[in-house]
């Protein structure tokens, strides 16, 4: 299925001319004062992982490879990769560590995520933007100072270094953002 190059979000799978599938990795646009709009896309080739960047006008059109997105529950994972099941046939399925990449460390057993199938392939994964976890480190706060003051490091019970504010103590659950692993707000169960 043909689109225009400035259509294409991160997380898309596009089939270049070589024939091979690439999952986005990031798209940004660019509208110069003078000259053509232009959209980058970096990309990483799905059959051995090697990543690259194409720029395309923004009008070009870009070849999306249909890729089917089905709810998957997260079940464990080990050395050889991340096995999820099907909700609807049971059926299991093995992700590969390098399609999961650093988004690993927030899986937690039962999470529903999303999995990009191409040809019964899994080749995308979108994890839920927020998890819950528990504070299992970090360091007491300082009498004076003030909420509006620097974060301070904290480890998480799955092992994640993150930044949190001086007010959360150990043992303090806490909603955390999957995309780049941000202190949202304290859990509120």
């Amino acid at each position: 299925m043909k689109v225009i190059a400035s259509s294409i979000r991160k997380g898309n799978i596009i089939e270049r001319e070589d024939g091979q599938l690439y999952v986005v990795l990031s798209a940004e646009s660019f509208f110069p004062g003078k000259g053509t709009p232009t959209t980058q896309i970096d990309m990483r080739r799905i059959s051995d992982g090697v990543k690259t960047t194409d720029r395309y006008k923004t009008t070009e059109q870009v070849e999306r490879a249909y890729v089917e997105d089905q709810d998957y529950t997260y079940l464990y994972g080990d050395d050889d990769g991340h096995t999820f099941m099907n909700q609807e046939n049971f059926e299991q399925v093995m992700v590969p560590k390098d399609v999961v990449g650093d988004q690993a460390q927030w899986l937690q057993e039962n999470m529903v995520c999303i999995l990009s199938l191409f040809n019964g392939t899994p080749v995308a994964i979108q994890l839920p933007q927020r998890v819950t976890l528990e504070i299992v480190e970090t360091e007491p706060a300082m009498k004076g100072q003030t909420a509006s003051s620097s974060y301070k490091p904290a480890k998480l019970s799955n092992g994640a270094r993150v930044m949190v504010p001086p007010h959360i103590q150990t043992g303090t659950r806490v909603v955390i953002q999957t995309e780049d692993g941000s202190y949202v707000e304290r859990a509120k169960d």
